[in-house]
């Protein structure tokens, strides 16, 4: 097993020391704007630990506590959804006033696109929950029945 767990750590650690290598030939002729990289690199994780997670963490615990249980699975694949897709849009959304567009979207209104995207799934999870909880109040319905008779 220790043997197994080796072998399978090699080839993480060889592309750790590759990505490494890879920094090291990008950061050394641009020091002092590579800061700036290095600073994203050890804060992007700190970021995500300390205040992603938790507020996460904690809207999925809300969800589960308030949500009623027919619309539960679906509010909660839609928190998901808008979480993904809008960590990511940020870096398309977060540029300074004025600044040229990405190479690439010059035609595009991301913020927009965002907006839109977000409309549907959240139109999709009304119309799913809607029906579950129709089909749950129809259940409850025809149970309540089968046992008068």
């Amino acid at each position: 097993m220790r043997t197994m767990r080796i072998l399978l750590a090699l080839p993480g650690l060889a592309a750790l020391g590759f990505g490494a290598w890879l920094f090291v030939g990008y950061a050394a002729p641009a020091w002092p704007d590579s800061l700036k990289t290095l600073v994203w690199l050890a804060g992007a994780p700190v970021v995500n630990d300390a205040v992603l997670a938790p507020v996460a963490g904690l809207a999925g615990l809300l969800l589960a506590r308030l949500v009623p249980v027919p619309w539960r699975a679906p509010v909660q694949a839609g928190a998901v959804i808008t979480a993904v897709l809008t960590f990511l849009a940020f870096p398309l959304l977060w540029r300074p006033f004025g600044a040229p567009p990405s190479p690439g979207l010059h035609d595009d209104d991301p913020g927009t696109g965002l907006l839109v995207t977000l409309a549907v799934v959240w139109g999709l999870v009304a119309i799913t929950g809607t029906v579950r909880a129709v089909l749950a109040h129809r259940n409850v319905r025809s149970k309540g029945r089968s046992r008068q008779t």
